[in-house]
């Protein structure tokens, strides 16, 4: 007679870590301008349609932030101090500091020229503890950098993503999994992740400030109320996040939008509003060295009917003059422009150069304990 022999499986529990840099561009014009060390400085151009790219810490205090106009910025603090953005440094740089990551692991998943995520449940060291390796990697960069940088340890990517702006600038935070359902209940939803204004404020509409009001509601609800993102919600409010570190996986477009907080019918106004647009679009196009051959242009109108106008241009569109011009040219196409209320628009870059990074999910397959 044979024994009955049963087996567990332990759940499969990653070791993520994310890192970012402190004010990357500022801190970087820092280090090589002594003379602009403690001193609020703005990368970007201070003209009348200039955007702020990035802000120093001291900029910061004053309440300047990526993406400001730069006449608001100016506005906050007066004494700022603008700096000509040298992306070809910024890449240069970025270089090294991935050549760091992939000491420790060949999973790393870059989000921008400034942060990325590692899975290091397997690393090339053999090293136990996530932690001490998110120790030694800021070490290291700063070692060979002079820059600083702040990392968040924890089970998945969307803890980890939250931590690592925890103890900022040049801080660590962990977050295990046995923590991991008592930190959310207390996270605000702004800090949720694809949680902006708009839906934060829907959000608080419906009497949800925090990770504990987001799950008490159920995944149907949410998904009523926010469509495929409410799912989303749904499991981040729990902790869930089965997403893995995906290094491989290329960006097929790159967009900004914008809900407007009353409809728009004036053209002089949509262009204001396409002109805001496409220096957000260049912007992040430019922090992920994303450049794409089609624009689309999409519109929400008041009735909540959307429509999209395209071209595709025989060069890579790189710079905010040529977004603009090819999107005012998609608006012109709209036969009744001045007929209807426009709630939204957006602008949408595609058919990009194969070098961008993206993250996607794939199924995970090994299990280690945690450690920090």
């Amino acid at each position: 007679m044979f024994k009955q022999i049963s087996f567990t499986f332990a759940r499969v529990i990653r070791k993520i870590i994310h890192i970012d840099m402190d004010a990357f561009y500022a801190s970087i014009e820092q280090r090589d301008h002594p003379e602009w060390r403690h001193q609020p400085i703005a990368v970007g151009y201070s003209g009348k349609r200039g955007v702020v790219a990035a802000a120093s810490y001291e900029a910061r205090r004053y309440g300047v932030r990526s993406a400001m106009a730069s006449v608001t910025a100016l506005r906050k603090c007066p004494q700022l101090i603008f700096v000509a953005p040298r992306f070809n440094v910024y890449r240069e740089v970025s270089q090294q500091i991935m050549h760091i990551f992939h000491e420790y692991t060949d999973k790393v998943e870059p989000l921008s020229l400034d942060e990325a995520f590692l899975d290091v449940t397997v690393n090339k060291k053999g090293a136990a503890s996530a932690t001490l390796i998110a120790k030694e990697i800021k070490r290291k960069i700063y070692a060979q950098t002079h820059l600083t940088s702040s990392a968040g340890v924890s089970f998945n990517k969307f803890l980890a993503k939250i931590a690592s702006d925890y103890h900022k600038p040049d801080g660590i935070y962990i977050i295990p999994p046995k923590a991991a359902e008592a930190f959310v209940e207390k996270l605000p939803v702004e800090r949720f992740f694809g949680v902006g204004k708009v839906t934060a404020t829907r959000m608080k509409d419906h009497g949800i400030k925090t990770g504990y009001d987001l799950k008490q509601w159920s995944e149907p609800d949410l998904t009523r109320l926010f469509g495929k993102a409410g799912s989303s919600y749904y499991h981040f409010a729990r902790g869930i996040d089965e997403r893995e570190v995906q290094p491989d996986r290329i960006r097929k477009s790159l967009g900004a939008e914008n809900t407007f907080s009353e409809d728009l019918y004036e053209v002089v106004d949509l262009l204001g509003a396409l002109d805001e647009i496409a220096h957000e679009v260049q912007r992040r196009a430019e922090k992920r060295r994303f450049f794409a051959k089609t624009l689309t242009l999409k519109i929400k109108y008041a009735d909540f009917t959307i429509i999209t106008r395209s071209k595709t241009v025989d060069q890579y569109i790189k710079t905010f003059e040529q977004l603009f011009e090819l999107g005012q040219e998609l608006l012109s196409t709209v036969e009744d422009i001045e007929e209807r209320k426009i709630r939204l628009m957006g602008l949408t870059l595609k058919n990009a150069e194969t070098e961008s990074p993206h993250s996607s999910f794939v199924p995970l397959q090994l299990s280690f304990d945690f450690k920090d």
